[in-house]
């Protein structure tokens, strides 16, 4: 598999480095990674004046304290064996991360998604629709084990088939299950054709099971099952995060577009909200290179 020769992994120096680190090691050797790279974005580099006055020999210069930390934390986790480059950067650190992931042209980002109750997540929400490049998002709370089970949404679109193989190429590697999910729901005037709701939700699962056999075979992947989900009034996220808790997924592979692909980069996507709410369960966004950063610099233009 040569999707992700190159990965990008965000640290912040916290308790969550390790819970990234420890989690991605399990899937770099399915990536076929050639190199990494890890970021580090601080707002503030520079050490304040009286506080070298004070210490002239204690204190080293900030980026080579946090570099050397870095180092040492890959080293623990073992990941020494892939060629690796740490960068200490100063800025903002979304607009830090999106323009180092440009400038090194790398494949995937990673980056730790913290609980609700310990941060807010902005990084890592905002990260989700700007970033130029698939993005894996690993929660805080994500427990480092093998991955047996992955869950693939699907809306049988172009942009799902791709997904579908990627999450393929990534199961074949380690020997894990698929099960995909595609939610369905009744149309507003189904009332008018004198069917009942309970009659026209089956009218409406029988047309999605067919659109899924359909599906399948175009991708010749192999058997593969699928769960269908009657879709009320809650989001969408919400019916994936419950059916993976209820398959026990170990990962999640969504595409960032779908069948309504225009205004997702502006209005938000299924994607988006599945990273705001999972708490649990890694998550692979996958998007076409550079995409989202092309549709930005249009609006620029207009």
């Amino acid at each position: 598999m040569k999707h992700f020769k190159k990965i990008m992994i965000g640290m912040d120096l916290s308790s969550m480095d390790e819970t990234i680190l420890m989690n991605i090691k399990h899937m770099i050797a399915v990536f076929d990674t050639e190199k990494i790279y890890f970021v580090h974005v601080s707002k503030d580099l520079s050490i304040p004046e009286d506080i070298k006055k004070t210490y002239p020999d204690l204190l080293a210069p900030a980026d080579e304290t946090i570099r050397a930390g870095i180092e040492h934390e890959v080293k623990v986790a073992g990941m020494k064996e892939i060629p690796y480059e740490v960068l200490v950067k100063e800025g903002n650190p979304m607009e830090t991360i999106l323009r180092w992931c440009k400038i090194k042209d790398v494949d995937l980002l990673v980056m730790g998604r913290k609980s609700v109750d310990l941060g807010s997540g902005t990084l890592a929400k905002n990260l989700a629709q700007r970033a130029p490049t698939s993005i894996l998002f690993i929660p805080e709370k994500a427990n480092v084990h093998e991955i047996n089970r992955i869950l693939v949404p699907v809306d049988f679109s172009d942009y799902s088939l791709m997904t579908l193989e990627l999450a393929h190429s990534i199961a074949k590697g380690i020997h894990a299950k698929i099960l995909c999910c595609h939610l369905y729901e009744i149309p507003a005037g189904y009332s008018k054709t004198g069917k009942s709701h309970s009659e026209f939700a089956k009218v409406m699962l029988e047309h999605a099971k067919k659109d899924f056999k359909k599906f399948i075979e175009k991708a010749g992947l192999g058997d593969i099952s699928c769960e269908f989900i009657l879709k009320d009034d809650k989001s969408e996220a919400n019916y994936i995060i419950k059916l993976a808790e209820k398959e026990q997924v170990d990962f999640i592979v969504i595409g960032s577009r779908g069948r309504s692909n225009s205004a997702a980069i502006l209005l938000g996507s299924v994607s988006e909200r599945l990273i705001q709410l999972n708490d649990d369960i890694p998550t692979l966004v996958l998007k076409k290179r550079g995409e989202n950063m092309g549709f930005l610099e249009a609006l620029m233009k207009i």
